[in-house]
C-alpha cells in the first residue's frame, strides 16, 4: 500500500523528546484497514518514509486514534525542516 499525504511537523516534548507529522483521517481509516496483517506489538505499523529526496524505514505509531510519523533528525537536516513546516510523506507500508 502507497499513501501520499501533506501535514504539519510538530514535536512532542515526553520523556522522549521526538517530531512528528499526523496522518490524515482518511489514509489513517485505509492504514487501519491493513494493519491486522502488518502491525507488530502496541499497533506499530512498518513503513518506508520519504520526504523530499530523503526516505527512511520507520513505524508509524497510533495516537489518538490516528497514526503518526516519526521524523527522524537526519531527516530533518537533509530536508532543512522546522517545527510548523508543511511537508509531503509518502508511505509506502511494510507488507
Amino acid at each position: 500500500m502507497d499513501l501520499e499525504f501533506t501535514g504539519e511537523l510538530w514535536f512532542w516534548k515526553g520523556p522522549s523528546p521526538w517530531h512528528f507529522v499526523t496522518v490524515p483521517e482518511p489514509e489513517c481509516a485505509e492504514l487501519e484497514a491493513t494493519s491486522a496483517s502488518v502491525s507488530y506489538g502496541w499497533g506499530m505499523i512498518p513503513v518506508t518514509a520519504r520526504i523530499g529526496g530523503t526516505g527512511w524505514r520507520t513505524s508509524l505509531w497510533p495516537k489518538d486514534g490516528r497514526y503518526v510519523v516519526p521524523v527522524k533528525a537526519g531527516v530533518r537536516r537533509a530536508e532543512r525542516l522546522d517545527v510548523g513546516d508543511t511537508v509531503t510523506v509518502r508511505l509506502t507500508v511494510d507488507l
